[in-house]
């Protein structure tokens, strides 16, 4: 089954907690801390494989998590870090953050990687907290937490060919007739449901993919037919067949019909290249009435062809007018890879709501501080009190009309409120 667009759950590995420890040896009266530091924990990779084309696979399996980082040990052994876990996708798969909307990276490359969730650094042993005046720190941190998000991974097919047209026009009859490809063939509408990829040879040098897109029909760009789920395949191939339908009624309105449609959808696809052909020239019925669709082609600007795709008439004459145009045409901007994904936001930004419980605070320094912090350790508690006071909290708090007693939430964490 063709599936272009899934939904995903992904979470990379939370690091390894960093642990206290000292040395116990005999006849070593003061052996000093020893506590080692967690492993990072695994990141989440979204990697190009081109023998992929479907998402099928992320059907029913939906929810990813990489391999959390191995907790530090004594005598100052760092944990084992997490294994990255690496999910392949095929060549033109767009990943979307869900909650933000956001584009995270355009994967068209073989080899391409994107890293979408970063695993957890491992917290630091008691060694780490070594001082002059702390000579036996009982302090130390626990991993980092995993980051998990939700994603949306969209695919638009590769294609140096596109061949668009309306239902039962003999799109996927062309396609078996240029190529190799073998999709289903049938005399009635939308016999094709789903894309298919094929590839011509003009010689021994020169190869086309060709991508048989499913008929589109008026309001297509809405949703109607097989809609806008196939539109976007469009937007990846750099020119387009536009196969008319020679038994139809009227194939200019068919044809004006499509590129509005196209239009529609993606105001960038009204100026891709177009090579125009009439099909079905081998029925007598439709030879006779093609000089005159010719004429009112020409008068649109298009130096258009008469062929069939049954019997081969003019199919490789058709696939040469492709190839010249593709020769001419700049490569689309849609098959520029965007750089690997880089927050933008500040880690150390804070806010504070009032809620009914208590106070509510949000922020992605704040709340990691905390789940990193051994809360049962009381040099643990000082140190993230120091950081309340370094991030400026406790002042906000303050301002905000915070008093003894009130309760204070930080992820998953309750607090009762001492000045």
């Amino acid at each position: 089954m063709f599936v272009d667009q899934v939904e995903l759950i992904i979470s990379s590995g939370k690091g390894g907690d960093g642990i206290v420890h000292f040395r116990r040896e005999k006849y070593v009266p003061r052996g000093g801390p020893d506590g080692g530091d967690g492993g990072k924990g695994g990141d989440v990779i979204l990697e190009v494989v081109p023998t992929l084309n479907t998402l099928s696979s992320y059907r029913h399996h939906t929810r990813f998590t990489a391999q959390d980082g191995g907790n530090g040990k004594k005598q100052n052994m760092t944990g084992r870090s997490g294994d990255d876990l690496v999910i392949p996708v095929p060549p033109g798969t767009l990943v979307y953050d869900i909650e933000s909307g956001s584009l995270l990276g355009d994967l068209i490359e073989p080899g391409q990687r994107l890293v979408v969730a970063r695993g957890g650094r491992g917290g630091r042993g008691n060694t780490r907290f070594t001082t002059a005046r702390n000579q036996a720190p009982k302090l130390a941190e626990r991993g980092e937490p995993a980051e998990e998000r939700r994603l949306r991974l969209e695919l638009r097919l590769i294609a140096d060919v596109g061949i668009v047209g309306v239902p039962n026009a003999g799109k996927s009859t062309l396609l078996a007739a240029l190529t190799h490809a073998k999709p289903k063939i049938a005399p009635y509408p939308f016999t094709t449901l789903e894309p298919n990829l094929g590839v011509a040879s003009l010689d021994e040098d020169t190869r086309l993919v060709l991508a048989d897109i499913p008929g589109l029909i008026e309001g297509a760009h809405m949703g109607a037919g097989l809609g806008q789920s196939f539109l976007r395949h469009i937007q990846r191939t750099r020119v387009l067949i536009h196969l008319l339908d020679g038994l139809a009624q009227d194939p200019i309105l068919d044809f004006a019909q499509i590129n509005s449609e196209l239009a529609l959808f993606d105001p960038k696809l009204a100026s891709k290249p177009q090579v125009v052909a009439l099909n079905k020239i081998d029925l007598l019925e439709v030879r006779s009435r093609w000089e005159g669709i010719q004429v009112k082609l020409n008068q649109r600007g298009y130096d258009a062809l008469a062929v069939s795709a049954l019997s081969g008439e003019n199919v490789q004459a058709l696939l040469n007018n492709a190839a010249k145009l593709i020769s001419q045409a700049p490569i689309p901007a849609t098959l520029v890879a965007l750089p690997v994904y880089r927050a933008t936001e500040d880690p150390r930004d804070v806010s504070i709501m009032r809620i009914p419980q208590g106070w509510r605070i949000s922020g992605k320094a704040i709340e990691r501080a905390a789940g990193m912090t051994y809360w049962e350790l009381d040099q643990s508690v000082r140190r993230f009190q120091r950081i309340l006071q370094i991030l400026g909290v406790e002042d906000q708090l303050r301002a905000a009309g915070v008093r003894a007693g009130d309760t204070v939430f930080i992820s998953h964490y309750e607090f009762e409120w001492q000045d």
